[in-house]
């Protein structure tokens, strides 16, 4: 397993402090006998079933473990334990033909959740291993800039151009990793069209269209975004269905735009950005935070 995580780390462009923190992670779970067996029962019972449930004793919890007993950050445990099952994980690939660029955009995200960690917590590993199960389970692919996986839609109904959805039909969720590349109408258009074609046997029965549930769409803060932006042009793609904003005094998406927790003082955030200035100026004035749903159909 050792020599998988330096290949991968080499191969996935790690940074040779994060590399050698998780190398060092490893080393020190493998000399402890119980953290060890933990490790390696995370690693069979991925082997025996990839639909498994992630938390209840079965993966992170056993990660949780592991960080106690060998006084490790849990963060870092966590995310060292998803990059050990992608071991298997390559191989199932392998063995369904998906290809290799698909398992390289797939896993990517997992250096792009250390990257956000050590940038909000300073610290080398992940805090949303909620999110990896997805990528594990083989439902969600990274294709192209952006990131996918069947789900069902999630109103009543919608008719456009002819074409109509309702409730529980197959739609495709779209996800922006925060690869820090830009979401240009060509890559965005580009990726599109790779998961239309990537999940086309799956949905025979009604028109194909994409969903996105997002901070970016919550409808009150649309406007908000400078025009001519990336971020506006690929919120505004979207027709926004529903939305839901948070609590009063809560903002739980501040670590997605200004790269720290919500301090509940808005001139705590950073301005460095024409996105940042625009949305930092939105709350001084009341603005409320929020989730919007959005569809539209497959060109």
């Amino acid at each position: 397993m050792r020599n998988y995580l330096v290949s991968f780390f080499n191969d996935f462009k790690y940074e040779e402090e994060d590399a050698e923190c998780l190398l060092n992670a490893y080393d020190t779970i493998v000399l402890n006998s119980e953290a060890n067996r933990l490790l390696d029962e995370c690693i069979e019972l991925y082997k025996e079933n990839i639909n498994l449930n992630y938390y209840d004793d079965i993966i992170v919890n056993r990660a949780q473990k592991i960080a106690k007993i060998v006084n490790i950050h849990t963060y870092t445990v966590e995310l060292l334990v998803f990059i050990c099952l992608s071991k298997h994980l390559k191989s199932l690939y392998e063995k369904k033909g998906i290809s290799q660029d698909v398992f390289y955009e797939s896993m990517c995200d997992l250096r792009y959740k250390l990257d956000e960690c050590k940038t909000v917590k300073g610290i080398i590993g992940s805090f949303v291993a909620w999110w990896f199960p997805g990528f594990f389970n083989m439902t969600r692919f990274g294709l192209g800039r952006l990131q996918f996986e069947l789900t069902d839609f999630a109103n009543d109904e919608y008719e456009k151009d002819g074409k109509k959805l309702k409730r529980g039909d197959r739609v495709i969720g779209v996800h922006i990793p925060r690869s820090l590349k830009p979401i240009d109408k060509e890559s965005c258009d580009n990726a599109y069209k790779m998961a239309a074609d990537f999940f086309k046997n799956d949905i025979t029965n009604n028109p194909i269209a994409f969903v996105c549930h997002s901070w970016l769409l919550y409808s009150k803060t649309l406007e908000v975004f400078p025009q001519k932006t990336n971020t506006y042009r690929f919120a505004h793609e979207y027709d926004i269905l529903w939305d839901t904003h948070d609590k009063e005094g809560e903002y739980n998406d501040a670590w997605r735009l200004f790269d720290m927790d919500y301090t509940g003082n808005i001139e705590d955030y950073p301005e460095n950005t024409s996105m940042r200035r625009a949305y930092k100026d939105y709350l001084r004035n009341g603005g409320r935070t929020g989730e919007g749903y959005g569809v539209f159909f497959a060109k």
